[in-house]
């Protein structure tokens, strides 16, 4: 199959690349020209594991091809995919400029019948808008189709290659067939329905799974008032099938480019139909309180933190990205810097990306994991990199000034803890107090 992927951003890029993989000749495009001379000499401008040596391997054998040219992506494409950004407005709703402008070029471009879906996400009635704008610019045969993405910073490469299933809203069944013939070897778990329900799905599912995390979190918090531990209750809850597992995992909040501006989206979504969603408000509370539990810990550990240095773990929103949009490392951060500490921060990918989003004179940006925490008074663990969960804990206790560590994720076995010397906060487990007091 012939296939346009506009848009080389997370999404579009993870895509092309993957269905080019599936056999298919894939032309990704992108306005960027530097983008496009990175990818075409075999570099990947995001970071996502596996990625790169797919993409080198399907362009070697002609199956994946980069352009700024959007004329010649489409000319013989029979699927186009819209992968635009769709980044939040203040108002918390999604700008679609990008989407808009996308449907123009291709309503320009267009030379035949195609179907033309779109994968970002976008809010409900967004591929109606995508059909109206290239029906004023092409008076030819095309169909429109959602086909709303579930990847997962970290895991994309493996999540495209082998879907929990496929979501294809489609308003005719050629358009439909076209799309189930395309994902047919990676599940069988093809859901066909209308185009507005497909939209909501997306935006329905990580609603949900925030509401998950901030659910726990919340019970995290009871936890450490009461005594349990929030690991033990989650195990327990985890067992029920209709409950689940999956993100039932306590810490400082969600963060990245996805549950935090899709929250937010419904939640707007939802106010232009007059209707007010109240338990997803909470969610995004929730979330947003969760992050500052961290300098709560660190007052009750050291008191004052003026004058204090603050080792810092992780920047990333989460481990094997180098995403920091939303990292809850950009609030704890400041904060601390706000109350006269100083952070020494590291993170093994993520540290350029960070330090371009946020800059301050009293950060110390460390090349290794112990340089941060050389001399610190405590360390903040913030991002379950494997190099920190597998970290010696006697050797950080040796380093600190003061041996406080705060476990913002809760990797570490609280007898492994209890050998260590260390005063250690989790969230919602006991606190490992040692005897001397740090003030």
């Amino acid at each position: 199959m012939n296939i346009a992927v506009i848009g080389t951003g997370y999404v579009g890029l993870v895509s092309g690349v993957c269905y080019a993989e599936l056999g298919n000749r894939v032309y990704c495009v992108d306005k960027d020209p530097s983008k496009v001379d990175t990818l075409r000499a075999g570099g990947i401008p995001i970071y996502e594991p596996g990625l790169g040596d797919l993409s080198v391997r399907n362009a070697e054998a002609g199956r994946l091809s980069f352009t700024t040219d959007i004329s010649e992506a489409i000319v013989e494409a029979e699927l186009v995919i819209i992968a635009v950004g769709t980044p939040p407005l203040p108002g918390g709703e999604a700008d679609m400029q990008y989407i808009e402008a996308a449907a123009r070029e291709i309503g320009d471009a267009m030379n035949g019948y195609k179907v033309v879906c779109v994968k970002s996400t976008v809010p409900v009635g967004t591929n109606e808008r995508v059909k109206a704008i290239i029906a004023s610019r092409y008076t030819g045969d095309f169909d429109i189709a959602s086909l709303p993405e579930f990847l997962r910073e970290g895991t994309a490469v493996q999540d495209t290659m082998n879907p929990d299933r496929i979501i294809i809203g489609a308003e005719s069944v050629k358009a439909s067939e076209l799309l189930t013939e395309l994902h047919r070897p990676l599940t069988d778990q093809i859901i066909v329905t209308d185009i507005r329900s497909a939209e909501m799905i997306k935006y329905a599912s990580n609603a949900f799974l925030a509401t998950k995390i901030s659910f726990i979190n919340e019970i995290a918090n009871i936890c450490e008032k009461v005594g349990a531990d929030v690991t033990e209750v989650a195990k327990g809850m985890g067992l029920d099938k209709r409950i689940g597992a999956s993100f039932l995992k306590a810490g400082i909040g969600y963060g990245g480019s996805c549950f935090p501006k899709d929250t937010k989206a419904l939640i707007q979504i939802a106010g232009n139909v007059e209707y007010d969603f109240k338990l997803l408000k909470s969610v995004v509370e929730v979330n947003q309180t969760q992050r500052y539990s961290v300098i709560d810990k660190l007052y009750q550990s050291l008191g004052s933190l003026s004058g204090k240095q603050i080792g810092v773990w992780g920047l990333a929103f989460k481990p094997e990205t180098d995403d920091v949009r939303e990292a809850p490392a950009l609030e704890i951060i400041g904060r601390i810097i706000e109350l006269g500490a100083r952070p020494k921060v590291y993170d093994p990918i993520a540290m350029e990306n960070f330090r371009k989003m946020y800059d301050h004179p009293a950060i110390e940006w460390c090349a290794t994991a112990m340089e941060a925490v050389q001399g610190s008074h405590a360390l903040c663990l913030l991002t379950e990199w494997k190099e920190f969960t597998e970290a010696d804990l006697m050797a950080i206790e040796a380093a600190l000034a003061e041996p406080v560590l705060i476990d913002g994720r809760n990797v570490f076995d609280m007898a492994q803890v209890r050998d260590s010397g260390l005063a250690y906060y989790p969230v919602g487990r006991p606190v490992q107090y040692i005897e001397k007091q740090y003030v």
